[in-house]
């Protein structure tokens, strides 16, 4: 009998960690943001991670080449929710049949942070009178909230009869969505890696299991996860809006973060490395009673869980690629690097291949009277080099 028990309770804490997943994108795009709204290092700007790139297929659709998600250039219009789920059902585009609603995650990954209203690349997705986009996700306790993103950035869970055609005041649109294959099934969405960490196998990005025990300022929350050393790593660092969102549970509330895996407690707010860019003193973060991502002023203080992993640096080999990092980018006068040795070299090389700065003192250079554009960083250091594409 004792055995009996032990097996049953081994199979039932197996299964209640176990959290398979369906993987529909390949990997998670950045945000978008490119300009720099502190001088404390650990900004979202600061990295690039998955950059947005669409491609306009030139027939009503655009293929996301970070997630391999094919979706409608033009949404759909202003409907209820149960039409939305008719259309996408029925809607033919561009010769396919198998269009459907995007997953809340999903459709949070297409929005651009670097923009507001809409928080949309509009040299990509068609503008409309879009307030919101609906999800094929609805809230775990009240199947009349549906998760929608809206165009300021953010994502939410709102009652069904909020949009026009329910009597509403406001306007919620549909934009579907297809998978360019079949998308495989994850056996288990996290693992603990009994290190103090969780490394997602969705995103391959790995986080703080236990989150910092005290609320931090947003100035305070980039420094903490730079110096974060954690699990025999050193390069943590906050996560932007669409890290954070991606490991939100639509499913759970009171945390929304699964707390097999996250010793997160009760509901909190965590801040996001994100700006908002059109009220720059404020940021984005996720509020953890639901799972919504909204903002607040940078001087309140909010929870932290610190992120590693996808960033690129400045490099792509060996000794370079996992230590440096060039900070502003786009950079307005000066050029700084973190994890500098002093041995390194460095060539500044404009578009046409004309070298502007080669020397070891790159930091006490002054490039203001550099005209915009794009320009080449060359570091070399122990025998290596590395190419970074720096924009001003």
């Amino acid at each position: 009998m004792k055995i009996f028990i032990f097996l049953t309770l081994s199979y039932f804490i197996q299964n209640v960690s176990a959290q398979p997943v369906v993987k529909s994108m390949l990997r998670l795009p950045d945000t978008g943001v490119n300009k720099s709204y502190t001088d404390t290092f650990g900004e979202d700007a600061d990295f690039t991670i998955n950059q947005p790139y669409f491609i306009n297929n030139g027939n009503g659709t655009v293929t996301d080449s970070v997630t391999g998600l094919i979706w409608q250039q033009t949404d759909g219009g202003e409907m209820t929710i149960e039409n939305a789920i008719i259309y996408c059902n029925n809607l033919i585009l561009a010769g396919y049949s198998d269009w459907r609603l995007p997953s809340a995650q999903e459709a949070f990954s297409i929005l651009n942070h670097q923009y507001t209203n809409p928080a949309m690349d509009e040299n990509v997705f068609t503008t409309t009178l879009a307030q919101y986009w609906w999800t094929s996700e609805s809230q775990v306790n009240d199947s009349n909230k549906i998760w929608a993103t809206n165009s300021g950035g953010g994502i939410g869970n709102h009652p069904k009869t909020e949009t026009l055609s329910a009597g509403g005041p406001k306007r919620f649109h549909v934009r579907a969505v297809r998978d360019k294959t079949t998308p495989p099934v994850i056996p288990n969405h996290f693992t603990d890696n009994e290190n103090g960490t969780i490394t997602d196998n969705l995103t391959k990005l790995i986080w703080q299991k236990v989150p910092n025990a005290d609320t931090l300022s947003w100035e305070q929350a980039l420094s903490y996860a730079d110096t974060l050393s954690l699990a025999g790593m050193s390069d943590w660092r906050l996560p932007n809006i669409k890290e954070l969102q991606s490991i939100n549970d639509e499913n759970l509330i009171n945390p929304s973060l699964n707390p097999n895996f996250f010793d997160v407690g009760n509901s909190k707010k965590y801040w996001s490395s994100t700006t908002l860019p059109n009220q720059t003193t404020k940021a984005w973060y996720l509020n953890t009673q639901y799972g919504i991502t909204t903002y607040d002023t940078k001087t309140v203080k909010h929870s932290v869980i610190c992120v590693n992993g996808n960033q690129i640096s400045t490099g792509l080999n060996g000794y370079l690629s996992e230590n440096y990092t060039v900070f502003p980018n786009p950079f307005t006068s000066r050029i700084n690097l973190k994890y500098k040795t002093g041995n390194e070299k460095f060539e500044l090389i404009n578009c046409l291949g004309v070298i502007i700065y080669s020397g070891k003192n790159i930091e006490q250079q002054d490039f203001t009277s550099l005209p915009n554009g794009f320009y080449l960083l060359k570091v070399i250091d122990k025998s290596a080099s590395l190419i970074k594409l720096l924009k001003k």
